[in-house]
């Protein structure tokens, strides 16, 4: 309680005093009596935003809902910004309309990026939803544009409380997906072997579709002690088209704790997922993993990740064995709308066939602007892979080069409610010495998503 006294304080002293923009007036109606006619009086802005707080305060809220959005219609936007900033705070401090009230506060930001005390309550309901990853993003970019140090004391120290939010969420996003190559296969009619080039049929060579694409997360964490929680998730995604052959769905679940010491936070699971392709089991795998995030500087993250799965492909025994995996990655902020991550990975996977072994090592870059009322989300990766050995019938062992580019925009000047459009499309091209791996791909994304 005494840290959330300190951090409502350190929000007022960002909170910009209104009463000096007080010049345009809002009309309003009171009723002297059931048979009189309605006598027209204005009310100022300041005048409104005390009526509003005291209904709030007296817990009025459809009252105080109606002046606050009255004044939200106000042509200056500093008296309409704090509008949607007090009702933003009424919204999730009383009536537990978190998602609504980070609605209002992305409006707010979309316009005005350097409005701190709307950017660090966004990241503080971003993380009341479960969306750790995003309330720190936030964080780092209300510090690119610049805190009192006073406030800058108190944010470091919400920021280390990130953890211990919201006990259970639910997330989801659907699209429509169209793709050149669904099941991302060569182009080429024929494949090459050791004893001649064998024709491929239609179906082995890429095919083109609509589907629909779909994900969604369900999770719940339990304090356990001081700095400990256990938290617990259940992932689904799939891509469905009309061929059922090419349909592709998972389902994954992962447990474990999650400690946080000062500003670092170290989190273990257990991991299980079972992937199904074409109506039939294609894969189980189960392990665990490891995940270390690290604050470096008061604009920058860098994170640490490493798993391991022992995985049973049901299409081929050979392809059985353990996959390892490590990443190091950096975020950083370097203004309140822009953004930046660097990722670095190198896997293993072995394999009963050497031949199926293989061993890589990708990066990749993800840029983000926010740009008025969307954000533009661009993405580059490269990876290497290699195989320990050829498989028989072909004359090389497989080693493939790809290369993936991406652009997305979330489109919340075109929301609906708490939900907004977002498009995007993807190009992938991997180079292979093999022509069975040899592919190019392009797809296109059109969905909906959160609006904040």
């Amino acid at each position: 309680m005494r840290a959330r006294a300190a951090f409502a304080s350190a929000l007022a002293l960002l909170l910009p005093a209104f009463a000096a923009h007080a010049a345009d007036e809002v009309p309003g109606t009171l009723s002297a009596s059931p048979a009189a006619p309605p006598a027209t009086v204005t009310l100022t802005p300041g005048q409104l935003f005390a009526a509003a707080d005291k209904a709030r305060d007296s817990g009025d809220y459809g009252d105080a809902q109606t002046a606050y959005r009255a004044l939200m219609a106000n042509k200056d936007r500093q008296v309409a910004d704090e509008a949607r900033f007090r009702l933003a705070l009424m919204l999730h401090e009383h009536l537990s309309r978190t998602r609504e009230a980070a609605v209002l506060l992305r409006e707010i930001l979309d316009h005005t990026p350097d409005a701190t005390p709307a950017r660090v309550e966004l990241a503080r309901m971003q993380a009341a939803m479960g969306h750790v990853r995003s309330a720190e993003r936030e964080l780092r970019a209300a510090r690119a544009a610049g805190l009192p140090p006073a406030v800058e004391r108190v944010v470091d120290f919400y920021a280390g409380a990130l953890n211990a939010q919201r006990p259970y969420g639910v997330s989801f996003d659907l699209a429509l997906a169209p793709d050149n190559n669904i099941n991302r296969a060569t182009r080429s009619d024929t494949l090459g072997t050791i004893i001649g080039d064998f024709n491929l049929s239609k179906d082995a060579q890429a095919q083109s579709g609509l589907g629909l694409s779909s994900r969604g997360q369900v999770w719940g964490r339990l304090p356990i002690a001081p700095h400990l929680t256990l938290r617990a998730e259940l992932n689904a995604s799939g891509s469905f088209y009309r061929q059922d052959a090419f349909n592709d769905y998972a389902l994954g679940a992962n447990l474990g704790p999650r400690w946080q010491s000062g500003r670092d936070i170290l989190a273990f699971s257990g991991t299980y997922l079972a992937r199904w392709y074409g109506g039939q089991p294609y894969l189980d795998a189960w392990g665990g993993q490891a995940s270390l995030r690290h604050p470096a500087g008061r604009r920058t993250q860098m994170s640490l990740e490493a798993s391991a799965q022992v995985r049973n492909d049901h299409f081929s025994d050979a392809r059985d064995g353990t996959l390892t995996s490590v990443e190091l990655g950096l975020d950083r902020a370097f203004s309140a709308r822009t953004g930046a991550s660097v990722r670095v990975n190198g896997a293993r996977q072995g394999a009963r066939d050497p031949a199926y072994a293989t061993k890589s090592l990708g990066t990749a870059l993800y840029l983000y602007r926010e740009m008025g009322g969307m954000t533009l989300v661009g993405s580059a990766s490269y990876s290497h892979l290699e195989a320990d050995e050829r498989i028989f019938l072909y004359p090389r062992k497989r080693i493939d080069n790809r290369l993936a580019l991406g652009l997305t925009d979330t489109l919340r000047a075109l929301k609906v409610g708490s939900f907004a459009p977002v498009i995007g499309v993807t190009y992938e091209r991997t180079w292979s010495t093999l022509e069975l791996y040899d592919y190019s791909r392009i797809s296109a994304r059109f969905g909906i998503t959160a609006a904040f």
